[in-house]
This record gives C-alpha cells, sequence and structure tokens, in this order.
C-alpha cells in the first residue's frame, strides 16, 4: 500500500494527499486544513487509479480544463478534452460571469448544482470565494423554492434516500453509499421545510445545501459528509398528483411505523460509521423533532438545528447585547412571539444559561420567559391542550390574546421574535416596548444613528 501510495504520489494520481499543497495544474485544495477527516482512510477510489473518459465524469476528480499537459498524458485523457490548459482561477471567473447573466435566483441555483456534479473542486471554489453573493443561491432563500420544484430541475440524485422500502435493510443501503468515512450526516424526513411546509422527498435539497455550507464555511470535506432523505410519504395533495414528483406517492407514515423505520435508521447509522458520527436533525415537524432528540439524544451524537443551533446563536446575541443594555441574564424578563422549535429551544437554552449563573433550578429560571403562539399567551389554564415541548411554558397568568397586549401586561425588557409570520412586531409593539424600557429606547436610538437602520423600520412598519 505503502508503494501505491508513493506512486500516486510522485505523479500516478490527479490526486495530492499532501493537505497543504495544492493539485499539480494549480487547481487549490480549496476546503482548507482538515484536521477532523486527516487520520480518515482514503476514498477507494485511490488504490485505483481513475482514468480517460471516467475521470472527466468523477465529479471529485475532475478538473476539466485545468488538467495540465502532464496529466492528460498520464491519464489517456488526450483528445477527451480540448488541447487549451486553463487555470482553475480562469474557470472561476468565467463561471461567475455566467452565472450573474440569469436574473432568476432559481436558473442560478440550477448552474450551482450542476457545476458540483461535474467539477465539486470548482463548485467550492466559487462558493469560498463568493461567499456573500452564491450563499443565498445554494441555501436560503433560494433552496426553498428549489425544494418546490425539485422534481421538475432533478438532473442526477444528491444524497442518500432511504424509504419506507427499504424497512429492514437499511444497513444495506448505507454500505451502498461510496465513501466510509463519514463524519456529519444531515437528515430529513421533508415534514417541515424551512417554513413551506411538508414537501416530502423534495426536501433533499436542505441537507445537500446545509452540507455545502459546512464544506464551504467550515472547511469539512465534501467526503465526510453525507445528505439523506428518509420517506415516509407526504400528506402535500399537490405533490401526490405531480407527475415529476420524485418520492413515494403515499400518505405520510405515523406512529409505531414511523418510530420503528427511524430507529433502525439510527442504529444502521451507528453500526456502518461508528459512534462518533454526528448526525444533525434537519426540518422536522415540532412534535418528532422534539421526540427524536429527547430519545437519541443519550445514545448517538445528535443535534436539532432547528432548535439548539438556533438558540445558540440568539444566545450569544442576546450576551452581546447585555453589553449594550446592562445587567445579567437573570434580571431581564424574556417574552418570546413563536413557541415552535426555534422560539421554545431559545428558550429553554437561555433559562439553562440563567439556571447555570445562578444555581436556581431550571423550573424556577422557566418563570422569567413567557412566549406567545398563534393562540396567544401561553398559560396553565390551556395546558391540556397544548403540544407537550409548550407545557413547561405554561405559567400560572390570565389568558392574554395577542402579542401587543402580552408586552404591556408582562412588560418584558428583551422581546424575541420567532414566528414564521412576518410584520407583527409592529409600530405599537416597539412604542409599548420603549414605554417602559428606557435603555431599549435609547439603544434604538444608538442604531439607528450608527447604521441607518431609518430604512429598516420602514420596510417593518
Amino acid at each position: 500500500m505503502e508503494s501505491t501510495m508513493k506512486e500516486m504520489r510522485d505523479g500516478a494520481s490527479v490526486l495530492d494527499f499532501d493537505s497543504k499543497s495544492t493539485v499539480e495544474g494549480g487547481v487549490e485544495d480549496v476546503y482548507g486544513e482538515d484536521r477532523a477527516t486527516e487520520d480518515q482512510l482514503v476514498t477507494p477510489w485511490t488504490i485505483s487509479v481513475a482514468s480517460g473518459y471516467c475521470l472527466l465524469r468523477d465529479p471529485r476528480h475532475n478538473k476539466g480544463l485545468a488538467f495540465t499537459e502532464k496529466e492528460r498524458d498520464a491519464h489517456y485523457l488526450r483528445g477527451l478534452l480540448p488541447p487549451a490548459v486553463i487555470s482553475q482561477q480562469l474557470q472561476e471567473k468565467k463561471l461567475m460571469n455566467s452565472i450573474r447573466q440569469y436574473e432568476v435566483p432559481l436558473q442560478k441555483y440550477v448552474a450551482m448544482m450542476e457545476l458540483e456534479e461535474r467539477n465539486e473542486r470548482l463548485f467550492y471554489k466559487l462558493l469560498i470565494d463568493n461567499v456573500e453573493e452564491l450563499l443565498p443561491v445554494v441555501y436560503t432563500p433560494t433552496v426553498g423554492e428549489a425544494c418546490q420544484k425539485y422534481g421538475s430541475i432533478f438532473r442526477r440524485p444528491q444524497g442518500l434516500y432511504i424509504s419506507l422500502k427499504e424497512k429492514g435493510k437499511i444497513l444495506e443501503v448505507l454500505k451502498n453509499w461510496p465513501e466510509r468515512s463519514i463524519q456529519v450526516i444531515v437528515v430529513t424526513d421533508g415534514e417541515r421545510i424551512l417554513g413551506l411546509g411538508d414537501l416530502g422527498c423534495q426536501g433533499m435539497g436542505i441537507p445537500v445545501g446545509k452540507l455545502a455550507l459546512y464544506t464551504a464555511l467550515g472547511g469539512i470535506r465534501p467526503s465526510a459528509c453525507l445528505p439523506i432523505t428518509v420517506d415516509v410519504g407526504t400528506n402535500n395533495e399537490q405533490l401526490l398528483k405531480d407527475e415529476f414528483y420524485i418520492g413515494l406517492r403515499q400518505r405520510r407514515a405515523t406512529g409505531q411505523e414511523y418510530a420503528e423505520l427511524l430507529d433502525e435508521f439510527m442504529s444502521a447509522v451507528k453500526q456502518n460509521y461508528g459512534e462518533k458520527v454526528l448526525i444533525q436533525f434537519e426540518d422536522f415537524a415540532n412534535h418528532n423533532a422534539f421526540e427524536l432528540l429527547a430519545k437519541y439524544g443519550t445514545t448517538h451524537l445528535v443535534f436539532n438545528d432547528d432548535i439548539q443551533g438556533t438558540a445558540s446563536v440568539v444566545l450569544a446575541g442576546v450576551v452581546a447585547a447585555l453589553k449594550l443594555i446592562g445587567g445579567t441574564l437573570a434580571e431581564h424578563r424574556f417574552l418570546f412571539l413563536g413557541a415552535g422549535e426555534a422560539g421554545t429551544g431559545i428558550a429553554e437554552l437561555i433559562a439553562l444559561e440563567i439556571s447555570k449563573q445562578t444555581k436556581a433550578p431550571v423550573e424556577e429560571t422557566r418563570k422569567k420567559i413567557c412566549l406567545v403562539d398563534s393562540k396567544g399567551l401561553i398559560v396553565s389554564s390551556r395546558k391540556d391542550s397544548l403540544q407537550h415541548f409548550k407545557k413547561p411554558w405554561a405559567h400560572e397568568h390570565e389568558p392574554v390574546n395577542n402579542l401587543l397586549d402580552a408586552v404591556k401586561v408582562i412588560k418584558p425588557t428583551i422581546l424575541i421574535g420567532s414566528s414564521g409570520v412576518g410584520r407583527t412586531f409592529t409600530k405599537e409593539v416597539i412604542e409599548a416596548m420603549a414605554s417602559f424600557n428606557e435603555v431599549v429606547f435609547q439603544a434604538l436610538l444608538w442604531l439607528i444613528r450608527k447604521f441607518n437602520f431609518c430604512s429598516l423600520f420602514k420596510r417593518m412598519f
């Protein structure tokens, strides 16, 4: 094996295994140093050198016109490429010019996905060098439309699809994936894709897009990432009637059937990839998201981005804001608009942090936090009708029907919005907050002066 690797290092392969060098022909190792994967097994390709026609159709190793004269001879590429040798930098310039010609974001998305399917390294080069411009293309908001139309724009499968048809043989399906050293899995069942609802199998665009960002922004190599969609059907009638729909044409499985499939999946993942593989639950419906996190949180390395990822970012923002408005977390009163995965997840993390700082039980620190959902303030009189994840936030209080009245009654010092309904922080709500929060009012004035937020407030109101 050592001699094979040495030969490949000496030019018998288009790959260069020195993570700090560049591939011959000036193609950069755009992923950067990846300490997390450097000790992992290399891909099966590295022990049988791909060449010729097959090499040009392998997106992991294809460099297009960036193959040098020497590489074209070594890998039987003569005649399969035009004679010009073009650097990766020039390829990037050409493709960015092409992408900028599109006026419709979905066209840009399709162009980027097609690039990833033929030249993965160049795809990430573009994304890393133009992240502010391309991030909204490969992920939100464009990925939402892409998921809605996924069947129509589908060209080539990305990621791994596990459906009810594979029940009893999920481990075999996982072994069909060519990479063995998987470290991060993003999995969805497509039931709550962004704010768009049940998109079934077409939710695959979310795990694919999320992991593309983990590579571009986090430096995790694509070979260590695995996007997965668990297809248990869909309740979206429009998709069930769509002739281009790519998933199971049946109503969603629930209850024991759903639980057994997910349990088999989680066991198979651990068996195939080990207990250190990170499993991210993405865009599961509320009723499943909390249950899966609670069920597998002690047996697998899991997290839910909607519940925990969002919460960590918001808590960081609140802690930073305290430098401006003063006080500790425990000295503030919190009011949330929205009591879904994000809202309750943020609230719980804030309560845990207050508990950690004050040594008070988390049951006590939760009393500093109130939540408003579509039916008004969450109070104890509603407890019997509440979903289980809302019940810890049902405090003893008179019913309040809307956000404005809740602000006036609760008098929060920190107001957090986590609802998908827009234009709810109205002028009246802001004025009510400012009426008993002089510091908040002064902070708003400071933000307006420093960052010219006037146009933002005009759009809000």
